[in-house]
């Protein structure tokens, strides 16, 4: 067995041999460090590298004790684990080696510099999981899952990674591939030998085909979800000073992130506060209250508020219940841009005299006490009153859905090939509609295969895959 590690059983790209730290390195955080190598000289490498005592078998998928060895001076520059996975039961189906060094900065860098000098090169970003895709351990959907799920904000985000890992996304999409080839083999067949075959049933292809672009529709639509899900929100809480913004961030957040007074004008600079309402991660920006003012430094504030609402993705506008719409709470409606999602929210429902956690339009609202327009939620944030009323409606506002029935979800590119899939496919249902050629049919359906090849990988150019995998950390 030991002479498997001096020859380089490989992988099936004919690839070099690539080395980098596959975990986060940072001073005195983390334990342990992974130096991960893999490639034909990735067993050699260990050989050279790894000094294991006693008479541990090295075989492959087992796990040795030992130290990392400067070959040059005899060093030991770190005690450590070393697990060898020959091909091609590894995740790239190369041969790989993995070195468990001590966390922290140096050790784990002066271990990479060895790998480096003896022989590997430094991996690029994604290379890692580049390889398991062209070496048939992974399609492009459970490559592009196993990204999402290192960056996973969530526990549904990571849900919805994990079941893109376990290859639900690809049957769902190789199902409707396959069932759309089943039909361009018909039709292809009519152009060439329609004389020697039966008559094509005109009426089953097109229900076939119009199925297929409904189940497309269906996607692209839940993509929205999954993207709320994956990459979280930007909620700019605005309103006149003193109205109670910085309550209702301690109220979201459960937390003191605000200064809270009587006073207008206490936040003057804008203040951020990641968090999770319902599955969706959600960045709350606590902007200064917009208003006409000498001081400099507040100014400055407001300024960074006018910021914070034109890259926000909803805004939650916040007003006094007990002080009525004033003109001021127009003017700051107003500046919200057109197309952002906007939730108006009156707060101090209880010095109002009205019940907090009633919604606009609903007939509870109305049996109780009527929302003055235009209000849509009432909220008292000081008492921790109507906080749940407020978050349902807040992800409604910006489309985020109840996300237990979510199973598989897009991801931005995904849903952009999806969505030209069923477009393709609705230029073939108007060919047929206009009763042309089969050969007409065809040319978009081509089409609409070739984009959901190009999700799953099976029609992919390698500038597109140079793009996908770019986005990954380096080491995965």
């Amino acid at each position: 067995m030991d002479g498997s590690w001096d020859t380089p059983s490989g992988g099936t790209t004919g690839a070099d041999t690539i080395a980098a730290v596959a975990t986060a390195v940072a001073a005195g955080q983390g334990s342990v460090a992974i130096v991960r190598i893999s490639g034909p000289l990735a067993g050699g490498i260990g050989r050279r590298l790894f000094a294991a005592p006693g008479r541990q078998p090295w075989e492959s998928h087992r796990v040795l004790y030992g130290h990392v060895v400067d070959p040059a001076s005899g060093e030991h520059v770190d005690e450590a684990l070393l697990l060898w996975m020959q091909a091609p039961r590894s995740f790239t189906r190369e041969d790989v080696v993995e070195l468990h060094c001590h966390g922290g900065l140096v050790a784990v860098q002066r271990v990479l510099e060895l790998v480096l000098d003896a022989g590997a090169r430094r991996a690029g970003p994604g290379e890692f999981s580049q390889r398991a895709f062209l070496n048939g351990r992974l399609d492009l959907t459970q490559a592009e899952a196993i990204g999402e799920m290192v960056t996973a904000r969530s526990r549904r985000a990571a849900q919805l990674a994990m079941a893109g890992l376990d290859g639900g996304l690809q049957r769902r999409l190789g199902g409707l591939r396959s069932r759309l080839l089943d039909q361009l083999a018909e039709l292809e067949a009519r152009v060439d030998f329609e004389e020697d075959l039966p008559a094509l049933d005109a009426e089953a292809v097109v229900a076939a085909l119009t199925a297929v672009r409904a189940d497309l529709e269906q996607l692209v639509a839940e993509a929205r979800q999954g993207e709320l899900l994956r990459e979280g929100l930007r909620v700019a809480i605005v309103g006149r000073p003193n109205v109670g913004k910085s309550s209702l961030l301690n109220l979201l957040s459960r937390r003191e992130r605000a200064i809270v007074t009587d006073l207008p004008g206490t936040t003057r600079d804008l203040l951020e506060s990641e968090l999770v309402l319902d599955g969706v991660p959600l960045t709350l920006l606590d902007t200064a209250g917009i208003r006409e003012t000498g001081d400099r430094v507040e100014q400055l504030g407001i300024a960074r508020s006018r910021e914070a609402l034109a890259a926000a993705d909803v805004v939650l506008l916040l007003f006094d219940l007990s002080a009525g719409w004033t003109a001021a709470d127009e003017a700051l409606r107003a500046l919200v841009p057109a197309g952002v999602p906007l939730l108006v929210v009156g707060n101090k429902a209880d010095a109002a005299g009205v019940p907090a956690g009633l919604v606009a339009g609903t007939d509870a609202a109305a049996a109780v006490a009527p929302l003055p327009p235009p209000a849509q939620v009432s909220l008292c944030a000081l008492a921790g009153e109507g906080r749940d009323v407020l978050v349902r409606e807040l992800l409604r506002c910006c489309g985020a859905g109840p996300a237990e029935g979510l199973q598989v979800a897009l991801n931005t590119r995904q849903r952009d090939l999806a969505a030209a899939a069923a477009a393709s496919l609705g230029r073939t249902l108007e060919a047929a509609g206009q009763q042309l050629p089969w050969d007409f049919w065809t040319i978009d359906l081509r089409a609409a295969v070739r984009a959901l090849g190009e999700i799953t990988g099976e029609e992919v150019s390698e500038a597109v895959l140079d793009r996908v995998f770019a986005r990954f950390c380096i080491g995965k």
